[in-house]
């Protein structure tokens, strides 16, 4: 009985990261998601409930559509699966709490917003605004980040992106990052606070860096029109600073700051 928690966490995870893939797939495209059953993106088919079921019905029909056999991309059992790993860690964290429920929550939002700018160059206000007024919330609780670091955390998000933003279409003539990463970094700095937003900001520099130089070797493309979406990178950093954010700050202040 002590594992059926867990299972429960997982099994919700993997039905939620399945409803995120709807999302990922019809916002960017203005398809309602509210109503209508899912459908082949290749023929257009209805997928009938027993062929949606999270990553077991994937591997039955071997990834491919029951009706046309077109391949099903691999990110629709790959979103599900990270979903459920998160809402586990959650779980493992904080039980069954209002904390648990607003990490999931920042945990399949960045999951959507990570697939959605990578494919789109876009992050939908509709995770970013509500989720402003969510950390602030969770902020509140007995235990939380507290409302003066949340709101700080927002303003240094947003703000400092808001004048690397205005600095970079200074430098650059065009512009160099959109208003959706600047509402995306106020949203991680509400749940994250001041001091774990910064390290998202260098974070997300450091890994944004390195993996660009890597596609940029490669695609000429990228090195032609230089369009790489930022929210991806803020994402893999968002949940970097969640996982182990308290230790590498804890980390640095130790080896670096502290006087010996």
């Amino acid at each position: 009985m002590q594992f059926f928690p867990y299972i429960l966490a997982a099994i919700t995870g993997l039905a939620v990261g399945s409803f995120l893939n709807v999302i990922i797939y019809r916002v960017p495209r203005k398809i309602g998601f509210v109503k209508g059953g899912s459908r082949c993106p290749h023929c257009s088919s209805p997928v009938r409930w027993y062929h949606n079921i999270p990553v077991v019905s994937y591997l039955v029909l071997r990834g491919k559509c029951a009706n046309c056999s077109q391949p099903i991309a691999l990110r629709y059992p790959l979103v599900e699966l990270l979903n459920a790993v998160f809402y586990l860690y959650c779980y493992w964290q904080f039980e069954l709490s209002l904390h648990s429920f607003a990490l999931a929550f920042l945990g399949s939002s960045l999951l959507v917003i990570f697939f959605i700018d990578l494919d789109f160059q876009i992050i939908p206000d509709g995770i970013t605004l509500p989720g402003m007024a969510i950390g602030l919330l969770i902020s509140l609780v007995p235990g939380g980040l507290g409302i003066v670091n949340a709101l700080i955390g927002l303003l240094v998000g947003g703000g400092a992106l808001y004048l690397i933003a205005i600095l970079g279409d200074w430098l650059f003539k065009k512009e160099s990052m959109g208003g959706g990463d600047i509402k995306m970094a106020a949203m991680l700095g509400a749940f994250l606070g001041w001091q774990k937003i910064l390290l998202v900001f260098i974070s997300s520099a450091v890994i944004g860096l390195f993996v660009t130089v890597i596609m940029m070797a490669f695609s000429a493309r990228l090195r032609r029109e230089r369009l790489i979406p930022f929210g991806p990178f803020l994402s893999i950093a968002a949940v970097l600073a969640l996982v182990a954010g308290d230790r590498i700050i804890s980390f640095y202040i130790t080896n670096f700051l502290t006087v010996h």
